[in-house]
């Protein structure tokens, strides 16, 4: 089963999400810099604005941009 639900803007910097199912879960907005993604599953989730950094983990192939991210600036 995923995890359903609306996390839009939620802070999920620098967590754990490996290898959760997020299909269909609303990240947009969400900050996402430094997060483990590798090996989750990200099919039909939306990440529109979601903000990740040269530090977040990505399943293989994935490609951040096309999905409508936003790569975070170093402060």
């Amino acid at each position: 089963l995923g995890i359903l639900g609306v996390f839009a803007g939620a802070d999920l910097g620098g967590k754990d999400l490996s290898n959760l199912d997020l299909s269909g879960v609303d990240l947009s907005r969400a900050n996402l810099a430094g997060a483990n993604l590798s090996g989750a599953r990200l099919q039909g989730t939306i990440l529109q604005g979601a903000m990740y950094s040269r530090t977040t983990k990505f399943p293989r192939r994935f490609r951040p941009a096309a999905a409508g991210m936003v790569l975070a600036q170093p402060e």
